[in-house]
This record gives C-alpha cells, sequence and structure tokens, in this order.
C-alpha cells in the first residue's frame, strides 16, 4: 500500500496539463495532497503550498508522488538528486511513469539502504486474461475522446460523484496511474501486453447488479495515432452501454503532434458508436463533455450551447458546470 498522505513532485513541468497526475490528486483526493515541491523552472502550479522536503515531511508527508506525465514516462535525469535526497529524508517514491522506479539502480540502492518503499504504479500485476466478448450483466459507460488528456478522467470522476448524489449505484473503474493514485485500485491499461488489453477491461469491470454502472476511465483517442490501441480496447473490453464525447476546443493540433488537427465532435461520434456496438449493439452516445479551461465563463457557457443545439446532446463542462445532467441521461436509459 501506498503511504499516505502525499508531497506532489511537480519537478519541472512544462505546463499545467504535463502536471495531470497532481492535479487529479489535489482535485479529488485533497486530504492527500499536504503541499507540491517545484524545480526551476516548472511552469506548473496546483495552488498548494511550495514545501522542501523537510517542511513536507514535518507537514506528515510520507510518500513523494511524482505528479508529471510527460511524453514517454521517462524519469528524467534532472530528478534524480531531489527523489534520492527524499528517500534520504525518509519518504517512499511513488510513480505511474512507463520508466520504472526499480529499474534505476541509483534508487534502488538508496532506497535499500534507507528502508524505503519504490511503488510503480504502472505495473500490471494481475495474470489478465484474453477478451472473449460474454456480455456481462450491470451497466457500463466509458468518456471517449477526441483528443487526449482533455477531460476523461475528470468527467468519469464527476459522473461518478453525480451518479452517488442521486441514490445510482456507480463505481469508477481507474485504467490510468492518476486515476489508480485516486481510487487505490485499477488497471495500469497502457502497460498491459496487447493481447490481454480488452480483457483486462473486462476484468475490471465484471458482473454486478442490474442497475449498477460502472464509469469506465477513458484513455488516448482512435484519432490519436499513438494512443489509440489503449482506447480501441476500452470500447471493446467495455462493452460500453453509453458513450460520452469529450473535448477541448481550443487545441490547434492533437497533444504531441503538430502534423494532426482534431476531429469534430460528429467525426468521433460516427467513429466511436459503430466499434462500440461491434461488442454491445445497443451501445448509445449520451452526452458531450467540454474542457473549457481556456475560455470565459461566457465563452464556455455559449460553446456548450451550441454544441448541445447542434448534437443533440446534454453538454457541459463537468468541472464548471458539474456533471448532473450526465448523470440524468445515464438514468434514463
Amino acid at each position: 500500500m501506498i503511504e499516505t498522505p502525499y508531497l506532489l513532485f511537480l519537478g519541472d513541468a512544462p505546463d499545467q496539463l504535463a502536471a495531470k497526475v497532481a492535479q487529479g490528486i489535489k482535485d479529488w483526493r485533497p486530504d492527500n495532497a499536504v503541499g507540491q515541491f517545484r524545480m526551476e523552472g516548472c511552469r506548473a502550479d496546483l495552488g498548494l503550498t511550495d514545501m522542501t522536503l523537510q517542511e513536507a515531511r514535518a507537514a506528515g508527508a510520507k510518500t513523494l508522488v511524482i505528479g508529471v506525465a510527460n511524453r514517454g514516462g521517462v524519469i528524467s535525469a534532472s530528478w534524480k538528486k531531489v527523489l534520492v535526497a527524499a528517500l534520504e529524508e525518509g519518504f517512499d517514491l511513488a510513480s505511474g511513469l512507463h520508466n520504472l522506479l526499480r529499474d534505476e539502480p541509483d534508487l534502488v540502492a538508496v532506497a535499500k539502504a534507507c528502508g524505503r518503499s519504490l511503488h510503480d504504479v504502472r505495473v500490471p500485476e494481475v495474470r489478465y486474461p484474453i477478451a472473449n466478448g460474454t456480455r456481462r450483466t450491470g451497466k457500463r459507460v466509458l468518456a471517449v475522446g477526441t483528443d487526449c488528456s482533455v477531460g476523461k478522467m475528470y468527467t468519469g470522476l464527476a459522473l461518478d460523484r453525480a451518479l452517488r448524489a442521486q441514490g445510482i449505484k456507480s463505481t469508477f473503474r481507474a485504467t490510468g496511474q492518476t486515476g489508480i493514485l485516486i481510487t487505490g485500485d485499477g488497471v495500469p491499461l497502457d502497460a498491459v501486453v496487447a493481447d490481454f488489453m480488452a480483457g483486462s477491461i473486462e476484468w475490471l469491470t465484471p458482473d454486478n447488479d442490474a442497475d449498477h454502472w460502472d464509469v469506465i476511465e477513458g484513455q488516448g483517442s482512435l484519432f490519436h495515432v499513438s494512443y489509440s490501441g489503449v482506447t480501441m480496447a476500452l470500447i471493446h473490453g467495455g462493452q460500453p452501454d453509453a458513450l460520452i464525447l469529450s473535448h477541448e476546443p481550443t487545441r490547434d493540433h492533437m497533444r504531441g503532434l503538430p502534423g494532426y488537427a482534431l476531429p469534430s465532435l460528429e467525426a468521433l461520434r460516427d467513429m466511436a458508436l459503430p466499434l462500440a456496438r461491434v461488442a454491445n449493439p445497443e451501445c448509445q452516445v449520451v452526452g458531450v463533455s467540454i474542457n473549457t479551461q481556456h475560455m470565459s465563463e461566457d465563452e464556455a457557457r455559449a460553446y456548450c450551447e451550441e454544441v448541445e443545439a447542434r448534437l443533440g446532446l446534454p453538454t457541459v463542462d463537468p468541472y464548471r458546470h458539474g456533471a448532473e445532467r450526465l448523470a440524468e441521461a445515464l438514468a434514463a436509459l
């Protein structure tokens, strides 16, 4: 078990989006976030107290969580001095990067000498089955995006909370490192061997009560040439009864792919729904989630109203407006 509370390490994150792991923990498990540690040049800020390692330990922090999700998921050489010092100060380390803590000999040696633990969240700990496509009882909803990092996880967490508030049975099913650090359980999908990815999602969302919703954390995008595979595994392994379209309207191009423009919401709907109906012919698109963080309140409201009129689906920014209308759309199925 990863000991809480956390000191959230932002390193030298180039922008706020690069610190999405830490942001998710701060937003959804604020009691576990003692403070933040930023290196010189860091352009992300969670609004938490900036702390030294010594200050954070004195405040009760037990684990330094690498809260940065950089392209490729690597442990930067520039971070090493801080990570080593954290172990020596008495912290455990936790990371959801592809580059594993346990594969860094210097960190392993210091952790052993100091009696500290290294937690690699992105390591599958279960022998997942190959998907068999058998229909399961219960209901499932999945957010699919026009791009990566458009708010699919936030939508899922907000939707889970809204469903529970309405007295509807719901479980958030984490499929990425941030979700796992928030909930304490899940499948690190992008670290699962390809043949077993869809099967891992079947395993994650087993038979349940007929009126219970599994809210599956979305990953990647069918339109993103780097990460489309994880989205396909979620669509077929999850067998969703409902899809929510997710979009960030102010981007000039796909994240990390300057040569690729974002698709329209209509294109996303028309691609994702037929694929979902391969595994669940009754799947429906029930709503739209818009990430309006770079828009004013008036711009955000006008944009959501325009999309809702165009697509005929309830359209909200779960951060600004809550996910109650999306929960109501699920309840109506």
